[in-house]
């Protein structure tokens, strides 16, 4: 079973030509609401693609608590340690330029409210085996906490460096298996990586200071992984994004899930990166997570 630690949003889409320069207005083309926050569209999709799948985190008393939560539901997620708090459910603006590229700004509202208290408790529901799920969108004190707590008890735990703060390369550390984008890898590694060749250098040497396995994705290009001494890299498809919102927690979900299910790593991130790539075929971010049966019809 897959425990996911983390945030719970409504998110509001606008899509416009182009994404705006600072200070600049442009005019939208269309505007939609969907579920997401990374811990949640991460718990989606690692039920999608197969695995029980339990949520840990708040939403608000408010409006859009049920439509956050409605999809995670209908796909039987457990939403048992999903807490309601006091503050607002919290929501996403985003931005989607005609690229697919996309702007996106977070107001918390109840995921700050998500304690170590939490934590404990949702580590303290899991067994040997498990998989526990983080990301960044909650209180870097909860999640040091269920790092700690699941590190105590033998359990496999995955981290998304993302969205970017500062507490992310601390709390990196604590993890078994981290998962970043390029620029979330840089700060990781310390140092600036301006190639493949760089990257691969900043991979092994990480890799040899900590043991842990590292997942660096890298859009278009596909993954690349580090995992007890060998370097590894996947592909996804040959696409033409229409919405990347939602793509890289698609990948994590699916990554966890596989490894969860008894894939080897190679055919795990191979699984996980064509994901990503049919999330980027559909407009928002947990309407966007394919199936597991689609994503291993492209195997």
């Amino acid at each position: 079973m897959i425990t996911v630690f983390g945030s719970i949003n409504m998110d509001l889409i606008a899509t416009t030509e182009r994404l705006p320069q600072p200070g600049e207005t442009v005019a939208g083309s269309g505007f939609s609401t969907a579920a997401g926050g990374k811990g949640a569209n991460q718990a989606l999709a690692a039920r999608r693609a197969g695995s029980k799948v339990k949520m840990a985190g708040a939403v608000g008393q408010d409006n859009f608590a049920g439509p956050a939560l409605a999809l995670l539901d209908d796909a039987g997620v457990d939403l048992s340690a999903v807490a309601r708090a006091g503050e607002p459910t919290g929501t996403a603006l985003i931005l989607v330029g005609g690229t697919g590229e996309n702007m996106i700004a977070v107001v918390p509202g109840a995921n700050g409210t998500v304690s170590e208290a939490q934590a404990l408790a949702a580590v303290g529901a899991m067994q040997t085996g498990d998989i526990l799920m983080l990301q960044l969108e909650i209180p870097a004190a909860a999640v040091e906490a269920a790092l700690k707590a699941a590190r105590a008890k033998g359990i496999r735990t995955m981290i998304n460096t993302a969205p970017l703060t500062d507490d992310a390369a601390r709390l990196a550390r604590l993890a078994d298996i981290v998962v970043a984008n390029e620029t979330e890898f840089e700060l990781l590694s310390g140092t600036a990586i301006p190639n493949a060749a760089t990257r691969k250098a900043a991979l092994e040497k990480l890799h040899a200071e900590t043991g842990q396995i590292f997942v660096v994705t890298l859009g278009g290009d596909g993954v690349v992984a580090i995992r007890d001494g060998e370097t590894i890299s996947a592909q996804g498809l040959e696409i033409e994004p229409v919405d990347t919102v939602g793509a890289g927690d698609t990948f994590c979900g699916y990554l966890a899930a596989s490894l969860e299910q008894g894939l080897d790593f190679p055919a795990a991130l191979r699984r996980a990166a064509i994901a990503g790539s049919l999330a980027c075929l559909t407009h928002g971010a947990q309407p966007s997570i394919p199936h597991g049966e689609a994503v291993d019809a492209r195997l």
